[in-house]
Parts: structure tokens; sequence; C-alpha cells
């Protein structure tokens, strides 16, 4: 078991859920409105699970090899990323369900999660493949999947920001800079 895997399970079923809103006819609202449901809380436990487990672990890895600034921008990018999701999310539910503004919202929340999982598979994924060991990999992938076994009713959205995000997260070792790096998960 691998976190990156994981992630891109859970990525696998975002694309999957939005594909599902797509061919669902307007008038079964009842439906949209369950897999929407459905889906939200996901996005939102999803971007949770990654900002307690596995960003934290990214820049404590990308610092340790030395690549500080990749990993911070790395990092800066998907909080916003996160938070422009929340935003998509809650656009929709300012509008009836099976309206052309809601699927147009939902659209919009397919476009910048889409993005952001593109980015993150692209970037931050590959990256911690090549800066941590299997090892850690499995560690924080029976973390993750602890997380969001825990939490699967979902979790309150929270908009995050970003410069602060990363400074608490590497204010948490200041042992970082000094090289000398602790193992496990810093919280």
């Amino acid at each position: 078991m691998d976190i990156t895997e994981l992630i891109l399970d859970d990525h696998r079923e975002q694309r999957r859920l939005f594909a599902i809103l797509e061919q669902i006819d307007p008038k079964d609202v009842d439906v949209l409105a369950a897999i929407w449901e459905r889906l939200a809380a996901f996005l939102e436990l999803h971007a949770q699970a990654e900002e307690e487990i596995f960003y934290p672990e990214l820049l404590r890895v990308g610092i340790s090899a030395r690549r500080t600034r990749r990993v911070e921008d790395e990092t800066l990018d998907a909080i916003g990323d996160h938070n422009d999701i929340r935003d998509a999310v809650g656009e929709v539910a300012r509008h009836k369900v099976g309206s052309p503004e809601w699927f147009a919202a939902v659209a919009a929340a397919n476009t910048a999660n889409g993005d952001h999982m593109a980015e993150e598979e692209r970037e931050g994924l590959t990256d911690f493949r090549r800066l941590a060991g299997l090892g850690e990999r499995h560690r924080l992938a029976v973390e993750f999947a602890a997380y969001e076994a825990r939490h699967y009713a979902g979790v309150r959205p929270v908009d995050k920001d970003p410069e602060g995000y990363v400074e608490a997260v590497e204010e948490q070792s200041a042992t970082w800079s000094k090289g000398s790096l602790g193992i496990g998960p810093m919280r």
C-alpha cells in the first residue's frame, strides 16, 4: 500500500462521480442531489486528508532533500486549489439541483478539481515517490486510509491561508533546517 496510490484511487473516484452526474437526466433531482452530496463530501474529506497527512510529509521530505522551494510552491498551490474547490462546491449549493445553473456550477467544480488533480499527479505525487521510501509511503497510506475511514460521514470545509499553512507545518519542526529530521508525520 502506498499513499500516492490511495490519492490516485480517490482521484479516479472523483472523476467517476463527476462523470455519473453528467449522464443523469436533469429531472432526476433526487438522484443528482444524492450523488452530488456524496461527491461534495468526498472532495472535502480528500482535501482534508491530504492537508493533514500528505502535504506535511511532502514538505518534510522535500526540505530534507534540499528541494524546499519546489515543495513549498507545490504545497502553496495545492492548498490554494483546495480553497478554490471548496468555493466551487459552495457555488453549486446556491442553485436549484438539476437547473442549467446548477450543472454549470458542477462543471466549474469539476474543472477546478480536475486542474488540481492533474497538477498534483504531475508534481506533488511524483516528487513524493522520488523522495520518500516505500516504507514511509506505506505508513502514510495506513494513516490516510484510517483518516478517511474515521471521517467517512464528511468533515467541515475550512479555507486555509496557503502561506500560513506552509509556515505552520514548517514551524512544527524547527530541526528541519538543522538536518535532524524525525521520522513520522508532523502533528
